[in-house]
């Protein structure tokens, strides 16, 4: 089964990509994209928008 995720920068808290996921044994996302408040490429985690 697959779900929706947001990627949240961590330095600026702002919610940038909407990402499909895997949800079974899956470990939370934490990648490097680009943050266009920042405009710069920053480490971005997993968050559920609610």
């Amino acid at each position: 089964m697959r779900e929706y995720v947001w990627l949240e920068c961590t330095s600026c808290g702002e919610k940038n990509y909407r990402v499909q996921k895997e949800t079974r044994g899956a470990n939370r996302l934490d990648l490097k994209k680009y943050c266009s408040r920042e405009r710069k490429h920053t480490a971005h985690k997993e968050s559920r928008k609610k």
